[in-house]
């Protein structure tokens, strides 16, 4: 059937008379059709296994089951019509690795579709298959976790599986997969090591990992994984299912299951907590998901004349606000959280979502584990929900212990994203102290001059550079001079070191801490390997800046009076002093937090030249970092060389 043909077909939102005329757009017909259970999918026993499908606009339903991914003739078991719009069908006898989908028959038309809630899937990801949950677990597997006493001890790394390992130099046999970022011990050029032991020594308490789930893409085929393919997956296909291409044997479905948990309990192993990249926003291709071929017209947003809402700029917006989406969504971040242990999720375009949703999915977490994070990008984009009800920037004093991406302190740092050209206050922008500062108090608001976005610290997540947009150092040659070459290892210190020492929770994208090129690409999401691969050779070359930013996490994680947990304590500790211009200047006095001193100052200077600074006559003051750019410290002065932060404290 022709790719076309498929999409026409998804035009037929059934016969009313199905659903006892009822449209699947009429609000009544989510209170007539929810459906509570959690039973959802297939459900298998050695005994029997158990499909529960959800497509009340379906006049008739079917299992087909495959022998393998991609036999052609399916043993074809009907299924019969239950309560609130589901079908059923107990399936007798032993059917671990049997493959299946589901078909239905809308209107006069046959569609089938992968199970939405497949835990495990073929090669490319267009069958289901059944296994025995047991059968999918690594020799070791725990539910064992690195302690964390409050989210504001995070600190996040952000990296990509296949970047981490890819790099011809990193030392690693499993280049590329989830087994790759298991191996200890590698060493890259200059013996340095690479992978997993370079992230474990950075201190950092979060791995964040770009999508894992099975992605939707021409440009992966798992059919071919000897062939170049990249991308970074925002294109979700199955959201229950690890991302085969990962993996060593896409063939096998328990094989991608079973490394990504080994995966998982590695860093747990390591000292490492697991955040995971989802994104629920929109789907690869509205026509073709499984969600739309299965109950066509529900799963996402539409314009008033039926066209697909664009709000992701991906053509398909989710409608997490309708009861069956925002179910599905929390149904699957639960199964994360319980059956591969995961420790925090990142939410893309999470300003699409509603708010509703994510309360109740923070609400549910908080249940199982009130350590898990969850944050996401709250920018405020257009789509058919009313914006008082997205899950926004906006909107964060109604979304509580949600965090938000702060581009108030990624575009205050380096420069506006959508200029190339403009600079921030580390390449000498002027006038952007004030933004500095309120990045510094964690967007909270601190006073009337200072007002951010966040309720509480916990709501700004801090970061100049992620996968998306330009990385800093690209960003730092495009906004300065030839004149400024010598100076721009300096400002991307400084940089990280703002990040990481203000209040809120800081986030670092893998290859900042060598100042990581992709060479001036700024949206590489499909630029292949050349220019994603964390680059060894540059690591090797750039030791002293990856034991500034080891430094710079240290330092955060001797000094509770950076990771304040309220907005009253850091209105109450947190002094900004004055400061020569160009230069943020403030005090955390009175043990902040429960500090090992008393007080201490944080200057950030991006000027070029030699400053001297009136220090608060509080008592004697003494270099705690950046000992290296003060040419003079005594009693109620303080001169600085250059570029970067200082700190110093007073017992």
């Amino acid at each position: 059937m022709s790719v076309q043909k498929e999409r026409q077909m998804t035009s037929n939102y059934g016969d009313p008379v199905i659903t006892g005329g009822l449209s699947v757009f009429d609000s009544a017909f989510d209170e007539a059709y929810f459906y509570e259970g959690n039973d959802l999918g297939a459900v298998y026993s050695a005994e029997q296994t158990r499909f529960l499908l959800w497509a009340p606009t379906a006049g008739e339903a079917w299992v087909y089951l495959y022998d393998s991914w991609d036999s052609e003739t399916p043993d074809k078991r009907r299924m019969r019509r239950d309560a609130k719009g589901t079908w059923v069908l107990e399936a007798e006898g032993d059917l671990a690795g049997v493959y299946y989908t589901y078909t239905v028959k809308i209107g006069d038309e046959l569609h089938e579709a992968v199970d939405p809630y497949a835990k495990a899937v073929g090669v490319n990801g267009d069958r289901g298959c059944i296994l025995a949950p047991e059968s999918t677990n690594p020799e070791r597997w725990t539910e064992d976790k690195p302690p964390l006493d409050s989210h504001l001890d995070a600190v996040i790394y952000e990296i990509h599986v296949r970047d981490a390992t890819i790099h011809p130099a990193s030392g690693v046999q499993h280049k590329g997969e989830y087994l790759g970022l298991c191996e200890r011990g590698t060493k890259g050029p200059g013996d340095i090591p690479t992978g997993l032991d370079h992230i474990v020594n950075l201190g950092v308490t979060h791995v964040q990992l770009l999508p894992v789930y099975d992605y939707a893409t021409e440009s992966v085929d798992e059919t071919r994984l000897d062939d170049p393919q990249y991308n970074w997956g925002y294109d979700p296909k199955n959201y229950n299912v690890p991302e085969g291409s990962y993996s060593t044997d896409p063939y096998d479905p328990a094989v991608r299951i079973r490394e990504l948990k080994q995966l998982v309990q590695t860093f747990h192993d390591r000292g490492l907590r697991v955040v995971m990249d989802v994104v629920y926003n929109h789907v690869y291709d509205g026509h073709l998901i499984h969600f739309n071929r299965l109950v066509p017209g529900y799963y996402l947003r539409y314009t008033a004349d039926r066209q697909f809402s664009n709000g992701s700029g991906c053509g398909n917006d989710i409608a997490s606000e309708r009861p069956m989406v925002s179910k599905f969504i929390i149904d699957s971040v639960l199964f994360w959280a319980k059956e591969y242990h995961i420790d925090g999720f990142r939410f893309d375009l999470m300003g699409l979502l509603d708010i509703d949703t994510m309360n109740e999915l923070r609400r549910r977490l908080d249940e199982l584990d009130p350590s898990i994070l969850l944050y996401g990008e709250g920018w405020n984009i257009p789509t058919e929900l009313q914006p008082k009800r997205q899950a926004s920037m906006a909107n964060a004093g109604r979304l509580p212990g949600i965090g938000h991406f702060s581009d108030l302190i990624r575009n205050a740092v380096k420069g506006n994203v959508f200029d190339p050209h403009d600079g921030g206050f580390i390449t000498g922008a002027g006038g952007l102290e004030n933004q500095i500062r309120k990045a510094v108090v964690g967007s909270i608001p601190y006073n009337e001059e200072l007002q951010g976005f966040a309720l509480e610290p916990v709501q700004s997540v801090n970061y100049a550079e992620c996968h998306d947009n330009y990385t800093m150092w690209d960003k730092i040659v495009l906004a300065t001079g030839s004149d400024s070459a010598l100076l721009r290892a300096a400002m991307h210190r400084l940089g990280t070191a703002i990040v990481l020492t203000s209040q809120g929770l800081p986030f670092v994208h893998a290859g900042q801490e060598f100042l990581r090129t992709k060479d001036g690409v700024e949206n590489s999401y499909n630029a292949g390997d050349l220019v994603n691969r964390l680059d060894w050779d540059r690591c090797n070359v750039h030791q002293e800046d990856v034991a500034y930013v080891r430094e710079l996490i240290a330092l955060r994680q001797q000094h509770p009076a950076f990771r304040l947990h309220t907005a009253d304590l850091i209105r109450r500790h947190l002094h900004f002093e004055l400061a020569p211009y160009h230069s943020v200047a403030y005090t955390l006095r009175e043990y902040a937090g429960g500090d090992p001193d008393r007080h201490l100052f944080v200057i950030y200077n991006a000027n070029k030249e030699r400053i001297t600074v009136e220090l608060p006559a509080l008592g004697h003051w003494e270099a705690r970092f950046g000992e290296s750019l003060i040419s003079f410290l005594s009693g109620e002065r303080l001169e600085i060389e250059g570029i970067g932060m200082v700190v110093l404290g007073i017992r």
